[in-house]
């Protein structure tokens, strides 16, 4: 499938979808999010998703700049935008089956730190940065910010960074605990896709239940959240990787998980 703001290529069992407006810092008007919900409704088999951008920055937030959001009534031309376009390829991401990793150079702003977040393992370079913008234009977070980031950073950084609006630089968000790692710009790309294909050499059916089921706890008591792992338990153990990954504990080998 073609894209026009994206680009979608299969790297073995990893599915990498770049951001490809590197003109404008890859900022974000609906219709890149429409195909980024499309490129992740069609994973054809790939066990885990890389989400990089072109250029020198990750996404600048939405593009406001370019007309998009333009409108007579721009509160529910937003509204509209967030419901149908940025919301639901957040979730989609929430809800897919399989690892996703995010590789951030230079800025993930707005709509931009939302998306890089909303990755398993966020990767930056020593560029990147991570800015909730929106109080320097008189808006509000969006794109899952609000539930989001209480939940990585605690409700103080939360706050400092939603109230404030300053850049939280790579290696703050890093001692933060927002990012997963943060290494020299010019080995990002190969960090990153390393990261993503070992988790795809994984067991995906486990690998998909578990990010579920740590989203999943966010919102359940103590007692909801064991029932919920013995439920996926009692799936995955029905699972092929499972069997495999007992056979070769026995024979002390490592298992060769097939992602079924």
């Amino acid at each position: 499938m073609s894209y026009t703001m994206i680009e979608a290529d299969r790297r073995g069992d990893v599915l990498v979808l770049t951001l490809n407006r590197p003109e404008r810092l890859n900022a974000a008007p609906p219709a890149m999010f429409v195909e980024l919900r499309s490129a992740l409704g069609a994973l054809d088999g790939a066990r885990a998703v890389l989400i990089a951008a072109a250029g020198r920055g990750f996404c600048s937030g939405a593009d406001v700049a370019g007309g998009a959001l333009g409108s007579d009534d721009p509160g529910n031309a937003t509204f509209a935008a967030l419901t149908e376009a940025y919301n639901p390829t957040i979730a989609a991401i929430a809800d897919l089956g399989v690892p996703v990793v995010s590789a951030v150079r230079g800025p993930a702003a707005g709509i931009g730190c939302s998306l890089a977040l909303a990755a398993d393992f966020c990767v930056g370079s020593e560029t990147a940065y991570f800015l909730q913008a929106f109080v320097n234009i008189g808006l509000v977070p969006d794109g899952g910010a609000s539930w989001m980031l209480p939940r990585l950073i605690g409700r103080a950084r939360a706050t400092e960074m939603m109230l404030l609006g300053e850049r939280v630089a790579a290696a703050k968000a890093l001692d933060w605990g927002m990012i997963h790692k943060v290494v020299a710009d010019d080995a990002l790309d190969a960090e990153a896709f390393a990261l993503a294909e070992r988790l795809a050499a994984g067991p995906t059916v486990a690998l998909g239940l578990m990010r579920r089921q740590i989203r999943h706890a966010y919102e359940v008591d103590y007692a909801a959240a064991m029932l919920q792992e013995a439920e996926n338990q009692r799936t995955v153990r029905g699972s092929a990787d499972s069997m495999e990954g007992g056979i070769a504990f026995l024979q002390k080998r490592k298992p060769a998980f097939r992602g079924a």
